[in-house]
């Protein structure tokens, strides 16, 4: 029998996801407004919401002590680079295991997916001996390298989803009409998977640009993307909350307007295969 949802019903699920997403949407709220107010505005209590004298001097003295399109343009060819290079291995890997498999494909995919759940710190010492002996630190190449790594299994995985839903008749009769292996991924797969691929690489974007255990550590100066530019702001003086706001709020524009702008193919596609 089908489950029809009443209007109470429906009202009372909206207020629910409304306060949810208030919730969630508040500290990023308050990032902004404590952006443009004066360091003994942002710790006065009770805190003051609009009543208070608005100002850009924190914006101006952030750009004036640190070059922030200099670090926005690390984030920018750190997080697309891994991505691309991600794609470069995770494409023919999903494409082996959803219309090739074995019975150990399963079992690869748990454990590429078991590496996400070991604590980063764990391999932070080799990783960083082998960096320190090969010239990598604070490079951007070997930023790159560790974060492909880091989000392959996440593309791997969210590729071989999207795969496994195209019908693989489609790809034998490309094979009959004489369709190397190479043009059958190229012409034939990775057209019909563009909203999948699209989202995988928007995800992983996100991923690589707000990644700041690997970034922290590796880095110093020349390779430093936005999440070095935020922690500059921490001090052994203490916490300027105001300056620190408003580096923030720079960090993070520029990938929530990309997430808004592409909210609707991102979810296209974390739900594409889902309902059968």
């Amino acid at each position: 029998m089908e489950n029809k949802q009443t209007p109470l019903g429906h009202i009372g699920f909206s207020i629910f996801a409304w306060i949810v997403g208030l919730l969630i949407f508040f500290p990023i709220f308050w990032m902004v407004l404590t952006s443009f107010k004066t360091e003994l505005e942002a710790v006065s209590i009770p805190p003051s919401f609009i009543s208070f004298d608005w100002t850009l001097e924190n914006y101006a003295e952030v750009q004036a002590r640190s070059d922030y399109f200099r670090f926005a343009m690390n984030s920018v060819i750190l997080s697309v680079g891994s991505t691309l290079v991600g794609l470069l291995f995770a494409v023919p890997c999903a494409w082996a295991m959803a219309f090739n498999p074995t019975k150990r494909t399963k079992d690869a995919l748990l454990w590429m997916l078991s590496t996400k759940m070991m604590p980063p710190v764990g391999v932070l010492v080799p990783i960083y001996l082998v960096f320190r002996d090969w010239g990598l630190l604070d490079t951007r190449f070997g930023l790159i390298m560790v974060l492909f790594l880091m989000n392959l299994p996440i593309m791997v995985w969210m590729l071989y989803t999207y795969f496994k839903e195209i019908p693989s008749d489609i790809l034998e009769a490309a094979r009959m009409d004489g369709a190397t292996l190479p043009k059958e991924i190229i012409f034939v797969l990775l057209p019909m998977a563009v909203p999948g691929i699209a989202s995988t690489m928007l995800l992983n974007i996100i991923l690589a640009w707000n990644e700041a255990f690997w970034t922290l550590n590796l880095t110093t100066a020349d390779a430093a993307p936005l999440t070095a530019f935020i922690a500059s702001y921490s001090s052994p003086e203490g916490l300027f909350w105001s300056k620190l706001s408003a580096a923030s709020t720079l960090a993070v524009a520029p990938i929530l307007i990309i997430g808004w702008f592409s909210q609707k193919q991102l979810v296209r596609g974390l739900t594409f295969g889902a309902v059968k």
